[in-house]
């Protein structure tokens, strides 16, 4: 199939809402960028990629606080103008991390209602929770000023997005009437964090769930190494890595919508052709056990269970740590261990995993819970030894 032939997006169902969402929404995180500068948005390829994805029936865009160094929302809003806001729904997140005392969560809603340029927001969720922003909202009644916000017709639907361990998610399920949750989840990840528990956990407490990280920050959507290459090759199923890990999850009927942060229009046409072509239950039990196979064989051959979500960054020092974490597994997992040590040794020496000096705020930030100092130890040493 031509990826330029017209397709028809499929809709799922988002439990407890009079409303469908697209297979595919479009997380407006991993947009093309100038160079180094991620706040750089490279405009006219970006608004061309959003609007495409929108004129083949995708219909909710999720954006943030941080995203893009914090030009991605204010992008949007030019995006959305000529009536593709009237398209779509919007989700944006409250930064969990910056919220401290009784004012911050009504500082920054009003900062992003202003960069967004409307005058309410779809769905809006709590960002990243975990114990400590948990603790933290609770200690503040977010509650209370959520449900106020949305009695003033300033928020639709009330969500959180969640990096922490499935007893804490349970948890958080269990403490509020929420509209909707948003999870790390793929078929690498199925006992990470919520995971597969969690997501039925959830659908059985009446919502929705969106799916972030369906290709665990493009890990999933390289040419495969030549071991997981072949246990591909004989599904018989000509599929490439992306649409085996879109259709894994379109599979699942608690998936409500999978985000797919995209950085080009050619990832936007084939992601929404998958999304035409998949539905709940089209896998068989034999596509299942191939993923399964697959998903064993990457975490056997992957040093570090980084994602490259770049929430630890900026580094006070400099080092670039997801792109550190990138070149290790890609040196591992690809067998390319001499160009990705050359690619090591072409950044600055403060670049480098070896230029960390232990002050752990990148820790503090990780969704993933990762242990980055020791991590980083491990990857100069491997890149550096």
């Amino acid at each position: 199939m031509e990826i330029d032939q017209v397709v028809m997006m499929q809709y799922r169902k988002f439990k407890g809402l009079n409303w469908k969402p697209s297979a595919m929404g479009f997380g407006a995180m991993r947009l093309p960028f100038k160079e180094e500068d991620r706040g750089a948005i490279v405009e006219d390829e970006a608004m061309e990629m959003i609007r495409n994805a929108i004129d083949h029936g995708v219909n909710y865009i999720d954006t943030a606080w941080p995203y893009h160094d914090g030009k991605s929302e204010e992008f949007l809003a030019k995006v959305l103008k000529d009536g593709y806001g009237e398209k779509v729904k919007i989700a944006t997140k409250l930064p969990s991390w910056e919220i401290k005392e009784p004012g911050d969560p009504d500082k920054y809603f009003e900062k992003q209602l202003e960069r967004l340029e409307v005058e309410h927001i779809d769905f809006y969720l709590l960002h990243a929770l975990s114990k400590k922003s948990w603790d933290k909202y609770r200690e503040l009644d977010i509650f209370q000023w959520l449900e106020e916000k949305r009695d003033e017709g300033k928020i639709d639907h009330i969500g959180f997005s969640f990096h922490d361990d499935l007893a804490l998610f349970k948890e958080i399920v269990d403490a509020h009437p929420w509209d909707f949750c948003q999870i790390q989840y793929n078929y690498f990840d199925q006992q990470f964090q919520a995971g597969r528990e969690g997501l039925r956990y959830a659908y059985s407490k009446g919502l929705g769930v969106i799916i972030m990280e369906p290709l665990r920050g493009g890990m999933l959507a390289r040419e495969p190494p030549e071991l997981v290459k072949d246990i591909w090759s004989r599904s018989g199923r000509n599929w490439g890595p992306v649409e085996w890990a879109l259709r894994w999850l379109w599979n699942q009927e608690e998936v409500s919508l999978v985000l797919s942060g995209m950085s080009t229009l050619e990832q936007v046409k084939e992601n929404v052709r998958i999304a035409g072509d998949s539905t709940i239950g089209h896998l068989t039990d034999e596509d299942l056990k191939t993923v399964d196979m697959v998903a064993k064989k990457y975490r056997e051959l992957s040093p570090v269970d980084c994602t490259g979500c770049n929430y630890c960054l900026p580094c006070p020092t400099g080092v670039n740590i997801p792109h550190n974490f990138a070149l290790h597994n890609q040196a591992e997992i690809y067998d390319e261990r001499k160009s990705k040590r050359e690619s090591y040794h072409k950044q600055k020496g403060s670049s480098r995993a070896s230029g960390c000096v232990e002050c752990g705020q990148c820790e503090e930030r990780c969704p993933q819970g990762l242990n980055i100092m020791e991590l980083l130890k491990k990857t100069a040493e491997y890149f550096e030894r």
